[in-house]
């Protein structure tokens, strides 16, 4: 960055707004073509009958029965995905900048519909949807690609320390880019439990990205990220409370693996936990459940993730995705805020 303040031509700022209008309207359009199809395939997404630990989701049960009783159809996130990959190859496709980003949300999309399918469709009794490991270790394979592409295609070997400057570590950078890809695509679906919840919270996060993207100068990644805001918008509209429809695996996996992707084009890694502080702490509190479970023989959460806990403890649904929604667009703009006074500049 060769200075804080970046002067844009207007023909510059069009596109990049551009760009998500189009995603918004191109999201709109496919929605009812969705619709019609999923209600009419009877695409119901299954309710978790048991934790991650193999007991009965009590607690989880008791909240949501009156949800799941209505039949809500999932894999809503194949409409943002194709309308992100449509506007992308149509007006956004860059080699250094947006192919990598766009073939791994589609590499990852096209996961978690598989994942989406067996549990809509049952396949040999599973409701579960595809084995944890099987998913892990195609989303590593996404993921050991990308990395050797932005390592070997891309050139990148270093990564930069806010307030501290680049660090230098070669070859390490593809398992870095591994961690961050895996982690975040994880993390995204693990917080998509609530009406709106993580469409919202996806959207203030690439909105943050995309003002970073510009001040750098990297107008196509602000432009895809820029795009991905447009598409959640029109999602969001649909999917907050009473949800008409669920993202289900193939929105939340391409949602984390396009946004861990990039954080790492950005150069900005080691701020996504903070621009992504929400599902940093959804993921950490299944962790927490989980290690006390084991170790103590009782939970910490009423239920986990945590926003499972404060619907348990009385607060309505609405009420906890939106303040949750405040705290990613206090924590998106403390991220924004230090990298700009962190950055080289």
């Amino acid at each position: 960055m060769d200075g804080l303040l970046i002067f844009l031509d207007s023909a510059t700022i069009e596109k990049i707004f551009i760009l998500g209008f189009l995603s918004f309207i191109v999201t709109m359009a496919l929605t009812p073509i969705y619709t019609t199809v999923a209600f009419a395939g009877q695409w119901w997404k299954k309710a978790r009958a048991n934790t991650i630990t193999g007991e009965a989701a009590k607690v989880y049960t008791k909240l949501h029965a009156a949800k799941h009783a209505r039949n809500i159809p999932t894999m809503a996130g194949m409409v943002f995905v194709l309308a992100v990959a449509l506007v992308t190859l149509s007006g956004n496709l860059n080699r250094s900048e947006t192919w990598l980003p766009l073939a791994a949300m589609v590499g990852a999309g096209a996961i978690g519909l598989i994942d989406d399918v067996i549990n809509v469709r049952g396949i040999g009794g599973n409701i579960a949807g595809m084995r944890a490991k099987m998913k892990i270790l195609l989303l590593l394979a996404v993921s050991l690609i990308g990395g050797w592409w932005f390592f070997a295609k891309l050139g990148v070997t270093d990564i930069h320390i806010p307030f501290n400057g680049s660090l230098e570590i070669g070859w390490l950078i593809i398992p870095l880019f591994v961690l961050a890809v895996i982690s975040t695509a994880n993390a995204v679906n693990i917080t998509d439990g609530l009406d709106g919840l993580a469409g919202g919270l996806s959207a203030i996060a690439f909105g943050a990205y995309a003002l970073i993207a510009v001040i750098e100068g990297k107008y196509g990644i602000a432009g895809f990220c820029m795009t991905i805001v447009g598409a959640l918008l029109s999602y969001t509209w649909f999917n907050i409370y009473p949800a008409r429809f669920f993202m289900g695996d193939v929105g939340s996996f391409a949602l984390g693996t396009a946004l861990g992707v990039v954080a790492m084009l950005t150069d900005t890694v080691l701020l996504l936990p903070l621009i992504g502080a929400v599902f940093v702490i959804e993921t950490g509190s299944v962790i927490l459940q989980l290690i006390s479970k084991r170790l103590r023989g009782k939970k910490i959460f009423l239920s986990s993730p945590i926003h499972h806990h404060f619907e348990a403890i009385g607060w309505p649904e609405t009420k906890v995705t939106m303040r949750f929604w405040i705290i990613g667009e206090v924590a998106a703009l403390i991220g924004i805020i230090t990298f700009i006074l962190g950055g080289p500049l």
